[in-house]
């Protein structure tokens, strides 16, 4: 049943895969993201870790409350959203680069 099995093959593949993966968390410290809303009026900025790093948001909008809330939620979910699709990218491509059926 598992002729050919090679374990230390295995260990190997395992150890790299580890080590790839402090490779790309330290990566995702350097990505900057960015989503803007109400037309540029907010904009917040996350790493690729998902740490809001920078928020800029217009003077014009210190007097409206409720609209400057609106704006913050919709910039800070689209940051979180541009943070798991980076996410997902790089595990895609660090997948791509172990592939068990090579020899």
């Amino acid at each position: 049943m598992f002729d050919g099995f090679d374990m230390n093959k295995m260990s190997q593949m395992m150890s790299q895969m580890q080590e790839k993966a402090k490779e790309i968390e330290e990566q995702s410290k350097k990505i900057q993201l960015s989503a803007k809303a109400g037309g540029g009026l907010v904009e917040v900025t996350a790493n690729g870790k998902g740490e809001v790093i920078d928020l800029n948001i217009d003077d014009s909008l210190l007097q409206d409350k409720e609209y400057l809330q609106i704006l913050l939620i919709s910039a800070m979910n689209d940051v979180a959203k541009m943070v798991e699709d980076n996410k997902k990218s790089q595990a895609m491509g660090a997948m791509g680069d172990f592939n068990p059926f090579a020899k």
